[in-house]
């Protein structure tokens, strides 16, 4: 567009940004701009005029139209819809001249009172902001190749993968949440190398809330808060782990949420992970709790023995060892807290055999693991195994002490020998005189019973796991 007089306003339509090359504004429109500008710090706050809006630079006044410049265009945009209509009531105000306000890119504006020592860092804010310094780094084992799937974590991993897959946005954000060690962490850093692999172009930053909020507080304390907007705001895909730690921390909940705002509007992906549903946070900004359920929200749940032996049968393979099926089949019944526990406690038994060079039994994983065993037992009687096994196949308990042989009383009562052998710390000796004063090679041939009978009759096999989940929770 022109006016007039001849002054240009070029629009460069290749990138958006508007470029100025007229004439120097008139010592009066100078003085005004000086003026409102100063009053910005007052009106808008110390926090908001460092942030937003020292950097604006008067370039023009034409036909009403007061023409002022940021270094980049993320700043502009910003500025254009949360100040620019009180900055314009203000010119406003002190000139009745001034109908407009125009506000520019000039990437290579240097701002008259900024530091000399920041000047540099501002002519070179066209050049994308280095995120390696803020983004953690990745772990290479976790990936969708590595990563168990079961009806627990089934919605998440396909919300995930659909996020990868898809070439727009699916949902904004993605909210994964679940308890301590269920693979939340795993399933981001698996979207994280996915999206990098297939688009390596995108950039892509991963880190804990905690640490978003440490960088925060560091940008405050160097005066570098717009280099750490301008990090955050410039990413493809945004991954936040652990969102309920900045709880109660205000200023970083108003940073986010300002953060994560900018991204939606700029349709980037957000992906966050919790330990609670967001409607569940507590400390966390009403606003921000309602964004964060504006996308899919995905629940992982805790893991189930079926999930449990897969993920042991997994890592088995990754670490190439060879450890027998029994053993695998005795952790997935004992550690059922979470994930991370369960792999930890398969690398110290296959850790043990290595440096022990022995073989992996059932006798020494429980020897290996006992501490752990203990930690997680949780007192399950053999009376609470008979009472649950007599009903389950209808049967009195006084079945569970008798010296009957019959198949219908004979069958469940070897089931709540193996029972008793598996959910519980007794010894054979002890287990045996529970059921009526019987010897621990009764208890022995129970237990070698029902683990062929699991695995060769599926009726047995569902009896055992229907009594087992009814003991465990």
């Amino acid at each position: 567009m022109s006016d007039a007089a001849g002054k240009s306003v070029a629009l460069i339509r290749g990138n958006a940004e508007y470029q100025e090359a007229s004439l120097e504004p008139s010592a009066e429109i100078l003085a005004l701009w000086k003026k409102v500008h100063n009053d910005m710090r007052g009106e808008f706050g110390e926090a908001i005029f460092r942030s937003w809006l020292k950097p604006l630079t008067l370039q023009a006044f034409y036909h009403g139209t007061m023409e002022v410049s940021v270094p980049t265009r993320f700043m502009r945009d910003w500025i254009q819809n949360h100040y620019a209509e009180r900055i314009l009531s203000m010119c406003s105000d002190t000139s009745e001249d001034i109908k407009r306000l125009q506000i520019v890119v000039v990437q290579n504006a240097i701002i008259d009172d900024m530091p000399s020592n920041e000047a540099p860092k501002k002519a070179n804010e066209n050049k994308k902001p280095d995120i390696s310094e803020v983004s953690s780094p990745l772990d290479e084992r976790l990936t969708f190749d590595t990563f168990v799937v079961g009806k627990p974590n089934a919605l998440a991993h396909a919300a995930a993968r659909r996020v990868v897959e898809s070439s727009v946005v699916p949902f904004n954000p993605l909210f994964v949440y679940g308890g301590v060690g269920l693979g939340k962490t795993h399933l981001m850093h698996a979207i994280a190398h996915m999206i990098k692999e297939q688009s390596p172009e995108k950039t892509v930053m991963y880190l804990s809330a905690e640490k978003f909020m440490y960088q925060f507080v560091k940008a405050i304390r160097s005066d570098s808060t717009m280099t750490f907007k301008e990090q955050f705001r410039s990413v493809d895909v945004l991954m936040i782990d652990d969102i309920q730690f900045i709880a109660g921390k205000e200023s970083t909940q108003e940073e986010f949420f300002h953060t994560f705002n900018a991204l939606v509007d700029q349709n980037k992906q957000i992906i966050i992970s919790a330990d609670k549903a967001p409607g569940d946070l507590t400390g966390i900004d009403e606003r921000l709790r309602s964004r964060l359920a504006w996308g899919l929200v995905a629940d992982i749940h805790p893991t189930t023995y079926e999930l449990r032996l897969g993920i042991l049968q997994s890592k088995r393979a990754q670490l190439q060892a060879d450890v027998p099926d029994s053993v695998l089949e005795f952790l997935a019944l004992k550690v059922t807290s979470n994930i991370r526990e369960l792999e930890g406690a398969l690398n110290r038994i296959v850790a043990h055999a290595d440096v022990s060079k022995v073989e992996v039994t059932l006798e020494s994983t429980q020897e290996v693991l006992q501490d752990l065993l203990r930690a997680h037992d949780r007192r399950i009687t053999i009376d609470e195994i008979q009472r649950k096994v007599a009903e389950h196949y209808n049967l009195k308990m006084a079945d569970m002490h008798s010296a009957r042989r019959a198949r219908n009383v004979a069958r469940p009562r070897q089931v709540a020998m193996y029972l008793a052998k598996m959910l519980t710390s007794r010894s054979l000796p002890e287990i045996g005189r529970k059921f009526g004063g019987r010897d621990h090679t009764t208890v022995m041939h129970a237990v070698r019973k029902v683990e062929e009978l699991i695995e060769a009759d599926s009726q047995i096999a569902q009896d055992v796991d229907v009594v087992r989940r009814a003991l465990t929770g």
